[in-house]
């Protein structure tokens, strides 16, 4: 049976979605159309390009999440000049690996830009901080920047929509109306969990959705104790990613939905093991049971 599937934002905890996809998979359901936004955005293209489960399993057990990180060269030779990078070019790694690992894995598929996948069956969200706008790529491209999808690669989408900010450098897109260079970061600083992309007014639902995000259901999110400025940073962020998805998420079919709470990992954890990748992954498996004991499609 075919599904469509919406996938948070959330880092490396996104590795969470493996197991999940995968006992949703063993029910004999298959992913017709999926957007995300970061992390949500990468898992979401392997799935257009046609992996499964136990694929992308595979990659991200094959993956040392470290080798994703590039810090500028003279980093490596001059620690504090990475906080002079940090600075002027608003990142500490550049992202390039990133896009050229979500590349070449979709180039194993044949899979290079959204013109090698069906319209309509793969969307994602970045952050245009110049044009201060929410951008749904692919379906934004050419209005915003006079950008045909047919010519840009997903790989270049997924590495904007998931440019954490101040993490890695902001993925730049230059607009062919006006030649201005915008700014663009992570999607989930405006939509972390764009499942309104498939049920909004306009959208007509011809299949069951499933949503995943990686947190508690909004009623059980916990009061953040704000005591200083770091803390404050922290807080500032999680509102921007949660506020406006925690509003819509209390409109919609929340029976929809299947929340996985990852409370021992951070976004930012690049150099898990192999242990905490399987923990990851049997939480996924784990709250996707329970959820397909309720769920009516």
């Amino acid at each position: 049976m075919n599904i469509d599937g919406v996938f948070s934002g959330g880092g490396v905890k996104g590795i969470a979605f493996i197991g999940a996809i995968e006992e949703i998979e063993s029910r004999g359901y298959t992913f017709k159309r999926v957007a995300g936004t970061s992390a949500g955005a990468i898992i979401a293209a392997f799935l257009a390009a046609g992996y499964r489960s136990k694929d992308i399993s595979e990659l991200f057990y094959e993956l040392n999440l470290k080798k994703l990180l590039d810090p500028p060269a003279l980093g490596y030779w001059i620690p504090f000049t990475k906080w002079l990078y940090w600075y002027y070019e608003m990142g500490l790694f550049k992202g390039k690996k990133l896009e050229k690992w979500i590349y070449d894995v979709l180039a194993k598929k044949g899979v290079y830009t959204f013109q090698d996948l069906p319209e309509g069956t793969l969307k994602m969200i970045a952050a245009d901080l110049t044009l201060g706008k929410l951008v749904v790529i692919p379906d934004d491209l050419e209005e915003l920047y006079g950008i045909s999808p047919k010519e840009f690669t997903i790989a270049r989408a997924v590495r904007m929509s998931a440019g954490l900010p101040y993490f890695f450098i902001p993925a730049r897109i230059v607009n062919k109306h006006t030649t201005v260079k915008s700014i663009m970061v992570d999607g989930g600083l405006l939509s972390n969990f764009p499942i309104w992309l498939f049920t909004s007014p306009d959208e007509k639902r011809t299949r069951p959705i499933v949503g995943m995000k990686l947190s508690a259901s909004p009623q059980k999110i916990k009061p953040r104790a704000i005591k200083n400025a770091k803390h404050m940073v922290h807080a500032l962020f999680a509102t921007m990613k949660q506020a406006h998805d925690a509003r819509y998420i209390t409109k919609a079919e929340a029976a929809d939905i299947l929340f996985i709470p990852v409370q021992k990992v951070d976004t930012t954890d690049f150099d898990l093991n192999e242990e905490t990748k399987d923990e990851l992954i049997q939480l996924g498996r784990d709250r996707a049971i329970k959820f397909l004991k309720t769920w009516r499609g």
